[in-house]
């Protein structure tokens, strides 16, 4: 266990230089493995377990899904989503911050980017909120934890990724993330009501707006919500696998967008192909990489003696989990999200099992403790990403928007605990 921790050790350290996650657990795990098992099994070692992972076939559904939010975001859907919003709660105080918290989770759910969220709405709504006098602190912190959603609302990458390391089916996963995500987006709502009741200088009335435009914007999103209740719906109903699910949602999402005009080009589809390329790669170097990490873990007998540690503490379910969960969130203080993933998943697994955990349930609950670390410093990767799209924003300003948010997040978190079903119920009926 002490070569696991010194490891570990030096896993962060290289993180902080800035060698990319993939290359750090690479090179941790093959040099951490070869001093334990000599160098010849090692490359054996690595050379298969990097080309298991990358021909996973649950690995298939990735870069389809990533190609279906590439083709939504050249659609132009996201100011159709926050109009929307706007239509929907607009005539509160607070009504735009409201409508990006809305705007975020319905294009989250397309697009299953948390950084991608966060960039494509502080430029969509950002604007609107300063010209009305919103504070740049409640309309940044909005942002930036509406982002968030895009890990948590299915179709998301990071429970695939989850899936494959736990063997959890992934349209079951999909459904745990439903009721959750729609709890988070709530507590978002009521942290924006509670925030702009406290403080009214934060946001200026609500803004009326006839029935008519209400039903014109929702009218515009019928092709968005169609798209996303097919591919869900379909997953449910046991129409589709999730592989078939996202492979319809990329087609009809490619019409989406070739009706609106786009796509229509070579340029574009580079564009599209080689980004969609460019992330699933990122993703498949992490995951493939870590698995080796893992290897050099396993060998050094880490996963057994925190399963012995487990017992001489007597740390039973919902102990153990919430101290997992606490480490993840000082976890995501360091490192990215799928890095924490990949890293904390395999160790825990077999303490996890024998204490008989739900796994669906806790992946739910361990994405929303992760979530925490897109927005806390000292990395807070989605209020950096809003800083880098209107950089006259006072980083601080951020920082202090997303507090309420994060309280939010362990509240919700919190009741998920405490009635599991929020997590469980979906996946329980599904055919």
């Amino acid at each position: 266990m002490t070569a696991s921790l010194i490891g570990f050790a030096i896993l962060i350290a290289l993180s902080f230089t800035g060698i990319p996650l993939a290359f750090a657990t690479l090179l941790v795990g093959f040099v951490g493995f070869g001093l334990i098992r000599g160098w010849e099994s090692t490359v054996a070692m690595s050379g298969q377990q990097i080309a298991e992972m990358i021909v996973n076939p649950n690995l298939v559904v990735v870069p389809i899904f990533i190609l279906m939010g590439e083709f939504i975001r050249r659609g132009g859907i996201a100011d159709e989503l926050y109009e929307f919003g706007n239509a929907v709660v607009g005539w509160l105080r607070g009504g735009l911050a409201m409508s990006t918290v809305l705007a975020c989770g319905a294009f989250a759910a397309v697009c299953g980017s948390s950084v991608a969220t966060a960039a494509t709405m502080t430029k969509v709504a950002m604007p609107p909120m300063r010209r009305y006098g919103y504070s740049d602190s409640l309309s940044a912190g909005t942002i930036a934890a509406g982002g968030t959603l895009g890990i948590l609302i299915p179709p998301s990458i990071i429970m695939v990724i989850y899936c494959i390391f736990t063997n959890e089916d992934i349209g079951r996963m999909f459904m745990a993330g439903v009721l959750p995500g729609m709890l988070m987006m709530a507590s978002f709502l009521v942290t924006v009501a509670l925030w702009v009741r406290l403080r009214p200088g934060a946001a200026p009335a609500g803004m009326p707006m006839a029935w008519g435009k209400r039903i014109a914007a929702l009218k515009k999103t019928g092709a968005f919500v169609a798209l996303f209740l097919t591919v869900l719906g379909g997953i449910y109903l046991g129409v589709f696998t999730p592989t078939e699910a996202a492979s319809v949602g990329a087609i009809g999402a490619w019409l989406f967008a070739f009706v609106r005009g786009s796509m229509r080009s070579a340029r574009e589809y580079r564009e599209v192909i080689g980004g969609a390329a460019g992330i699933s790669a990122t993703i498949f170097a992490i995951a493939s990489c870590a698995v080796v990490f893992s290897q050099f873990v396993n060998v050094t007998g880490m996963p057994y003696a925190l399963l012995d540690l487990v017992n001489a503490w007597d740390l039973r379910g919902t102990s153990l989990v919430l101290a997992i969960g606490g480490l993840c969130i000082v976890m995501g203080m360091i490192f990215e999200t799928l890095g924490i993933l990949v890293l904390i998943v395999p160790m825990f697994l077999p303490a996890l099992e024998a204490q008989g955990v739900d796994m669906l349930w806790f992946g739910i609950l361990v994405i929303i403790l992760i979530e925490l670390g897109l927005i806390t410093p000292p990395v807070g990767i989605n209020v950096f990403t809003v800083k880098a799209a209107r950089p006259d924003l006072e980083l601080s300003h951020i920082f202090i928007g997303v507090g309420p948010f994060v309280i939010a997040m362990l509240v919700t978190a919190g009741l998920i605990v405490e009635f599991p079903w929020i997590a469980t119920g979906l996946p329980n009926l599904m055919r």
